[in-house]
């Protein structure tokens, strides 16, 4: 019988490397000599900030072991479930989709396939040519995997070509793939939740479905999704994202669909929220903290309207350009009515973005 259930982690990809290493999208961005020497004076932060930065490998740490927390969290509850495929609702980062085709959403109806997390790391997951040799061909990583390591990952063809057949049936103009096209296995976003969900590497073997949704927008091509100096803010913009109301719209269309379908789904939103280096009015130096916890409560509380009607220049503004993917879970369990479970927002000021795992009951 149909049931689902919502769950949300962060697909975070530092948290995969070296603790030494963790605040190098801040250290970037201190070194960026056109950003303002005021703005990048420790002097002038705000004091969590200041605390954090005090002991980076530290705050590194304690960060790691706070993350760890939910991702535990949201793998038991998934374990307990027992789904027949994991849908995850995830970015590209100008990965899979290139110059050549960029749709707002899309499935990927994959076969099983093997993929190499290490050997197959590209730039948006903080890969370093130069430690390559090190690690076999790899990249410093949490578990000491060197770059052959490969992982099996099994698909959901048919529960992937459901929700698509059912979206489009209900007027969402949804692409669908049945292989990669420029990424030879899973985008960050859906690899690192897998890596993320088997963090004690007893091993992850349900079927991932793959939905990406494109959260970069303006930035995808442009920027190709990622990190760009602060003199280069002017590149010309791509065409906007999909909108938060299209993407909470889609959510609550998927639950229909997933409803009808004779399978149990465990639908998960893979993102942290607001990005450092997405937020101009802090230099990219900090996060939105403050939007963060105010959509933190808007979920917690059950305050769908809250999240359907922000815009996405709002979204823009805050760097949560990712948290879309969030979107589409909290139009699922609006329609669903789906009851928070569990949820803990762990806040940062120096490693790129504040995290959010959930774990809602099953419907």
């Amino acid at each position: 019988m149909a049931q689902i259930l919502p769950v949300g982690i962060s697909h975070y990809p530092p948290l995969s490397g070296l603790d030494a290493d963790m605040a190098n999208i801040l250290r970037g961005r201190l070194a960026d000599p056109d950003i303002p020497a005021q703005a990048k004076d420790p002097a002038q932060w705000p004091a969590a900030m200041q605390a954090e930065w005090a002991d980076p490998r530290a705050a590194a740490a304690a960060h790691r072991s706070a993350m760890r927390v939910g991702l535990r969290r949201v793998r038991a509850a998934i374990d307990a479930f027992k789904p027949d495929f994991v849908l995850v609702c995830g970015d590209d980062q100008y990965e899979n989709f290139h110059e050549d085709i960029v749709p707002p959403f899309s499935i990927l109806a994959y076969d099983d396939m093997q993929v190499y997390p290490w050997k197959h790391a590209g730039a948006s997951s903080m890969f370093d040519a130069n430690t390559q040799d090190e690690w076999g061909g790899g990249r410093p990583n949490a578990w000491g995997e060197r770059g052959d390591a490969s992982r099996w990952i099994r698909g959901h063809r048919d529960g992937a070509k459901h929700l698509a057949s059912g979206l489009l049936q209900a007027d969402f103009d949804i692409a669908y793939a049945y292989r990669p096209l420029h990424h030879p296995g899973l985008a960050h976003a859906f690899l690192n939740a897998v890596l993320y969900l088997d963090y004690d590497r007893q091993g992850f073997d349900w079927p991932v479905v793959a939905m990406p949704v494109n959260c970069y927008g303006r930035q995808l091509v442009s920027y190709r999704g990622f990190i760009s100096p602060w003199a280069d803010r002017g590149r010309p913009a791509d065409p906007p994202s999909p909108s938060p109301r299209r993407c909470f719209d889609l959510g609550a269309a998927m639950a229909k669909v997933l409803r009808d379908s004779p399978w149990r789904v465990a639908v998960l939103a893979s993102s942290s929220w607001s990005h450092a280096f997405l937020v101009d009015k802090t230099y990219r130096l900090q996060p939105d903290v403050a939007s963060d916890r105010r959509l933190y409560q808007a979920l917690v509380e059950g305050e769908h309207g809250y999240w359907r009607n922000r815009s996405l220049a709002q979204i823009e503004d805050a760097g949560q350009q990712e948290v879309l993917n969030w979107f589409v879970l909290a139009g699922l369990v609006s329609a669903l009515d789906a009851k928070l479970e569990w949820s803990e927002f762990v806040e940062t000021w120096i490693f790129n973005s504040s995290k959010v795992a959930a774990v809602y009951r099953p419907v």
